[in-house]
């Protein structure tokens, strides 16, 4: 299984949290952002750095992962699709987007789009935190879990 990182907005903490995964698993890790990103050492890791432009990460993204890869990414619509192509995928707060859920976000986030194009001020997401950082860890390290099982056991 390959991971995906929609790495712009994601945050330092996460992209250390992944980097020390992709070792532990021994699963090839590739952060795909506009800017350079700086990576630590290793063969399993990688950077790509695409044009500067409206959703080019998330278009590359999809048109290299593969079903049964996971994806780490906040982007709803990203998620959507990504999960129509049966690609696994946790927000940076350790929120899992699948087929049961993805719809209702994706109507709440174009419900909030609508608002704030109104001049209604939403507010934004709370600032990342300690809470996140954690729960962001334990449902990686649950999702990795169950893969691996899943590919010992056949």
């Amino acid at each position: 299984m390959h991971i995906w990182v929609d790495a712009d907005a994601c945050p330092v903490v996460v992209k250390d949290i992944l980097f020390r995964a992709a070792q532990r698993w021994q699963s090839p890790l590739t952060l795909v952002a506009n800017q350079m990103l700086r990576t630590p050492p290793s063969l399993l890791i990688k950077a790509v750095q695409v044009p500067r432009g409206f959703d080019v990460a998330d278009d590359y993204i999809v048109q290299h992962v593969t079903a049964g890869d996971l994806v780490i990414t906040g982007d709803i619509p990203l998620a959507a699709q990504l999960v129509d192509l049966q690609v696994f995928v946790l927000s940076p707060r350790g929120e899992s987007f699948t087929t049961d859920n993805i719809r209702e976000r994706l109507s709440t986030r174009d419900m909030l789009e609508e608002l704030r194009g109104a001049g209604i001020d939403t507010g934004g997401p709370p600032a990342f935190n300690q809470t996140d950082r954690r729960e962001f860890a334990n449902a990686l390290d649950r999702l990795m879990t169950r893969l691996t099982r899943k590919v010992q056991n056949g």
